[in-house]
């Protein structure tokens, strides 16, 4: 296929989050520049009408063209962006406009492949384009979106995920690794990683990233909560078992199990292990520690330790983490 022919369509609605529709264009206007020729992309946003779309952030944005319009041209990628709204108790819900839905199953039909950026993945589940499918969104919208849709097999980890032609993406940055990776597909993933430090991005996630890291897990409920995990961050490389944990909290080992699971959905050890992996993420990118260095660092004592941690809660390894991650150092 001729990179010329390579269209790639955003769609365009009104509360569409702006970062969605802005992002992947970013990224595919950096491959030009880095490849200095015309293999590149031509990205076009398309809306119902060519009236003005005002986005989630208020910001209008004017379309290249109708649904209509893109419907009759042959699509090398459908990128679908997604939408919030919030309710009267804080919660988070993804919009899916029944006529968007409609449109981005008729163009769906005459794509070449399909990108959804964040919530959009609830746009193309209402589409029945992720039925049977392994898929991820934002992690405030998974649990609507498995929900909605039983069809559909949800994973609220990884920051993408590529099931045949359909590709999936995280939360609002996440757009920009999902980008890279397809531009990886297309040209290489020597380009993609010259795209990435324009970015400065120091280099390109795998899809098997996680989209969670400690600092932001949700934020407890009581002030309990906090002590215990202010508590773990300072004594990371100590034992930490739970009985250290229930004597430091005053409570009992049961009740504290309970604290955990009720605040933060998981259970102590679970919690220990993550923000121990976090520890070893943060030293494997900033330093040229050995494995056996970083395991004491953080807590797990072992590289076999570290190592079975990062494949549990990052589904990658120590060295392949650092080999993507490591910042690089200028003179």
């Amino acid at each position: 296929m001729s990179s010329l022919n390579r269209l790639i369509v955003v769609l365009l609605f009104d509360g569409v989050d702006l970062l969605d529709v802005t992002g992947p264009p970013e990224v595919f206007a950096l491959l030009r520049r880095e490849t200095g020729s015309a293999q590149s992309y031509h990205v076009v946003l398309a809306a119902e009408t060519m009236e003005a779309v005002t986005t989630s952030a208020g910001v209008r944005i004017l379309p290249d063209l109708t649904f209509a319009d893109a419907a009759a041209r042959s699509i090398d990628t459908l990128m679908v962006p997604g939408s919030v709204e919030v309710d009267g108790l804080d919660r988070v819900h993804a919009v899916t406009d029944p006529a968007v839905v409609h449109w981005v199953k008729e163009l769906a039909g005459r794509s070449r492949r399909i990108a959804s950026v964040c919530v959009g993945a609830h746009l193309l589940a209402a589409a029945g384009l992720l039925d049977g499918k392994r898929a991820t969104t934002h992690w405030s919208t998974a649990q609507q979106l498995a929900a909605d849709h039983p069809a559909v097999e949800v994973d609220a980890d990884p920051i993408f995920i590529r099931d045949q032609d359909v590709w999936t993406g995280a939360g609002i940055t996440a757009c920009l690794d999902l980008s890279l990776a397809l531009v990886a597909e297309d040209f290489g993933e020597a380009v993609a990683l010259r795209v990435a430090r324009q970015l400065v991005m120091y280099l390109k996630r795998p899809s098997g990233q996680s989209q969670f890291s400690v600092p932001i897990e949700p934020v407890s409920t009581t002030r309990r909560m906090d002590d215990l995990r202010h508590y773990i961050t300072g004594n990371i490389t100590g034992r930490l078992s739970v009985t250290d944990l229930a004597e430091h909290a005053h409570v009992s080992e049961r009740q504290l199990t309970r604290i955990f699971k009720t605040e933060l959905g998981m259970t102590p050890a679970a919690y220990i292990e993550s923000a121990r992996v976090e520890v070893a993420r943060n030293q494997l990118e900033s330093t040229d520690d050995t494995l056996e260095r970083v395991a004491s660092a953080c807590g797990f004592n072992t590289p076999d330790t570290l190592i079975r941690a990062f494949r549990r809660k990052l589904n990658t390894t120590p060295t392949e983490y650092r080999s993507r991650f490591r910042h690089t150092r200028h003179p």
